[in-house]
């Protein structure tokens, strides 16, 4: 159940005005984890294969009005959600109603939980809606009171996606950089240098943001603070070669925070860990999700990054992509190439893939069931 009823515009411009007056965020307490809901295997089962397959997948589309091939996944059941970029977005009344058009069309799907509705407000440079979080993580780190600032812009990244109606943000960052300029640092993502100061601002920012009703993503396990500048999954393979000592103690260490103030998602990274698992990405790895799943007791949902980033073009198709990160323990996979036809692909092989037996078909459905359950509680 979310703890407040969902914010109109307005309202959340007008509770963001009181927040900002009192200098204080929202703060809530830590959620627990999300757990599978009675009968949600049961309820995958009625749904057809390639509506089974869509459970599991995020789609993206080009420009300001979503093709009709979109509009039909989500009427017929065939995808999870949608992500949103800077080119979906004119302004804020746009979005809303292009949001309020994919709402209409989700009530005629068989599936009744809502949609996840997506995009990256980080803070700072890193922002898809104008608005809140204005100030970057690193100011965040930076100031004064590191926690109330963590804590207001949590809460003002919550009261501005849910006056439009997302439900998901794809942040924070949790990433403990290590050099000025280096990847995370560059575009000011990470709050410090220091572990247990990420980790203080991280979970401020999730109790925060999920107290007014929109889900947290902590990313990008196991952390990306590490990588040099050019290091850019984005771009081309990265292969991080940090002890397993220092993963753990240093670069692992936020989630634990976040995990127990209740994070909805994590994000998994595309780097190479070699410590860890030096053959697979960790989001394909079944080693580095196992770490975050078994070590570190998260039982919510986890997400892909982008599955066209350059990080992974070694690891052939999207279907080819798609199947392999399912069969490691991913629950969703982000198909966020701004192309339909890319998260249908996913869709298709997925589907192929469970039919044919190459998925496990049970593991399948027990990750559908942590996306019903985060779903149910939006």
């Amino acid at each position: 159940m979310r703890s407040t009823p969902p914010l109109s515009r307005r309202g959340a411009l007008i509770a963001g005005t009181a927040a900002l007056a009192g200098g204080l965020g929202l703060t809530a307490g830590a959620e627990a984890a999300v757990r599978p809901p009675e009968g949600a295997l049961s309820r995958t089962a009625a749904l057809s294969p390639q509506q089974r397959a869509g459970q599991c997948v995020i789609h993206s589309y080009p420009g300001l009005t979503p093709p009709a091939s979109l509009m039909n996944a989500i009427k017929e059941g065939r995808t999870a959600g949608v992500i949103f970029f800077g080119e979906n977005i004119q302004n804020l009344s746009q979005v809303e109603s292009v949001i309020q058009s994919m709402n209409a069309a989700h009530a005629s799907s068989p599936v009744k939980t809502p949609l996840l509705l997506m995009t990256d407000q980080e803070g700072g440079m890193i922002r898809r809606l104008p608005g809140e979080p204005v100030m970057s993580a690193k100011d965040v780190g930076a100031s004064a009171d590191p926690h109330q600032w963590a804590d207001f812009t949590g809460s003002g990244a919550g009261m501005n996606l849910a006056g439009i109606g997302m439900n998901v943000n794809l942040a924070p960052v949790l990433d403990v950089y290590r050099q000025n300029g280096d990847f995370t640092d560059q575009y000011e993502r990470s709050y410090s240098k220091s572990a247990a100061a990420v980790a203080s601002c991280g979970s401020a920012f999730i109790s925060a943001q999920q107290g007014v009703g929109v889900a947290a993503t902590a990313k990008h396990f196991p952390g990306l603070g590490p990588a040099s500048a050019s290091q850019n999954t984005d771009l081309r393979p990265v292969t991080i070669t940090t002890s397993a000592a220092t993963l753990r103690s240093v670069d692992e260490a936020p989630y634990r925070d976040a995990i127990a103030a209740g994070t909805k998602l994590v994000m998994l990274s595309w780097a190479v860990y070699t410590a860890l698992d030096a053959a697979r990405p960790a989001g394909l790895s079944p080693t580095v999700v196992g770490e975050l799943r078994n070590r570190l007791g998260y039982t919510g949902v986890t997400i892909t990054d982008a599955l066209e980033a350059g990080a992974l073009q070694s690891f052939g198709s999207t279907s080819q992509r798609a199947v392999a990160a399912a069969s490691a323990g991913m629950d969703l996979v982000l198909c966020s190439s701004r192309s339909v036809s890319q998260g249908d692909e996913a869709v298709t092989a997925l589907s192929d893939a469970l039919t044919s037996g190459r998925l496990d078909g049970a593991a399948f459905d027990a990750a559908a069931a942590r996306v019903a359950a985060l779903r149910a509680g939006l």
